[in-house]
């Protein structure tokens, strides 16, 4: 407690103060229902050692009351996702030029046959049938990227697909629920950054006419084409919709770039950044689809991103594809464009310690709504952190590298958080006795409860999702 106080009298550790004590307020205001449980079961989240299981939380001195409103909160609470959304968007950090990333991640619920909703998706290293597909609920998470070197990002969206939803039609949805939750977005031109898997072409029209970049990994065996000629004043037929075809992997038919970037960053060595601008690609994915209707053009930048080494890695790194476009008028950044691909695996990293130590994925609710209102206090709990991060030292193990106070990662500010709830306080309305419950009446039956099996979709290209 010390520690926390003695940086909450520094000039930026008080502003940091002040951003974290209104956040707990605002997230304390958005638990309509079973509010205080919930506002504890954040809290105890963040200090808690290792948890192997939803009662053990109940024990942490910060939970004051039983497991039974462990369970209850989650079961009977409510908590009002839009507020949520504007609290954490009004708790993003200030940037030049904001960039974001989109990526969905898989809650594995293979033997949950009562748990509705459920559908199949890909995963890394779980196999079903000896196929890497799992049945379980998909999130979309959107979240804000630093252009810095740490692990740190900030989570401002996630929502659950639903069984036949399209992730990328999901991902637009929400970023314009992002630019119409936080206008001064919008006069700064966004970046979002998505990996491979995502239709650009879809983000594209589905984004059409918003102050937003894109940034999509395309396949490195992928084809695009310029724009037709002219047409000819005695020409017949139908007009050209096509150009000259440019093939990735056959350098022969690649034009001279458009813009060429170079530069020597610390991290990975020598960096290229070749692109061409005015470029297409021919899509399958679109509504006329079936029909013989026009295939839509969207024109965009093209960008080749190739590096002499990896961070950590000893292989060669492979060369980049990357498909950009923007606002009408509006050129890509070359120096932006790789440094924000290269930092949306920061996401990757926030997956990977919502599941192993904030433990997003260890509890087994029934219904889809349960495992909304956690996800939410997994997302809640991971911003504090990242608001608290200026508050607190160093903690570390004797091993342990020694870190300045800003590169701390997130774990070692999980270490000292509880002396920064000790500072801060809490909202939560303390329990009030209510005597003992009566239970099941006697003789009566619950009966078995209803199966849901996972559902199944029309086949379509498969979306290779990140598991952390």
């Amino acid at each position: 407690m010390a520690v926390a106080v003695s940086v909450l009298g520094a000039g930026a550790g008080r502003q940091s103060g002040a951003s974290l004590a209104r956040f707990r307020r605002g997230w304390y205001d958005c638990l309509a229902r079973r509010g205080d449980a919930l506002f504890e079961l954040t809290d105890a989240l963040l200090a808690a050692g290792p948890v192997i299981s939803l009662p053990y939380l109940s024990l942490d001195g910060l939970h004051r009351r039983g497991h039974g409103s462990t369970y209850a909160a989650l079961a009977e609470g409510y908590v009002d996702a839009e507020k949520v959304r504007e609290l954490l968007a009004a708790s993003l950090p200030g940037a030049s030029c904001p960039v974001f990333a989109v990526d969905v991640s898989v809650w594995v619920r293979s033997d949950a046959e009562c748990s509705p909703d459920r559908g199949y998706y890909y995963h890394p290293s779980k196999h079903s049938a000896g196929q890497p597909i799992v049945a379980g609920w998909a999130y979309s998470w959107l979240v804000g990227l630093e252009l810095t070197t740490n692990s740190w990002t900030a989570p401002v969206d996630a929502q659950r697909l639903l069984p036949g939803q399209n992730p990328s039609t999901v991902a637009a949805l929400q970023i314009h629920g992002l630019l119409r939750r936080s206008p001064e977005l919008g006069l700064k031109t966004p970046l979002f950054v998505f990996d491979g898997g995502y239709d650009s072409v879809r983000l594209a029209l589905e984004l059409a006419g918003t102050a937003a970049q894109i940034l999509v990994r395309v396949r490195s065996d992928r084809s695009f084409y310029a724009d037709p000629p002219p047409i000819r004043a005695t020409g017949s037929g139908r007009p050209r919709r096509h150009g000259a075809k440019f093939t990735c992997p056959d350098p022969t038919t690649w034009p001279v770039p458009d813009a060429v970037h170079t530069c020597a960053d610390e991290q990975y060595g020598a960096v290229s950044v070749q692109m061409w601008h005015r470029l297409h690609a021919k899509t399958q994915q679109h509504d006329g689809h079936g029909s013989r209707g026009p295939r839509p053009i969207v024109p965009g930048t093209l960008v080749r991103l190739t590096v002499d080494r990896l961070p950590g890695r000893s292989r060669a790194p492979k060369t980049l594809w990357l498909w950009w476009t923007g606002p009408f008028g509006q050129t890509p950044d070359p120096d932006l464009l790789w440094r924000a691909y290269t930092r949306r695996f920061d996401i990757e990293h926030t997956f990977r310690f919502a599941r192993q130590t904030l433990n997003w994925t260890l509890p087994r609710p029934r219904t889809p709504e349960q495992a909304d209102r956690w996800t939410w206090l997994v997302i809640a709990a991971y911003t504090q952190l990242r608001l608290a991060r200026s508050l607190v030292a160093d903690h570390r193990l004797p091993w342990e590298q020694p870190l300045p106070q800003t590169h701390l990662t997130p774990g070692r500010v999980r270490r000292r958080f509880r002396h920064v709830q000790a500072a801060m306080g809490t909202p939560a309305k303390p329990p009030q006795p209510c005597g003992r419950s009566t239970g099941r009446p006697q003789g009566t039956r619950r009966g078995p409860a209803t199966r849901h099996p996972a559902v199944k979709t029309a086949a379509r290209p498969a979306i290779r999702h990140s598991q952390g």
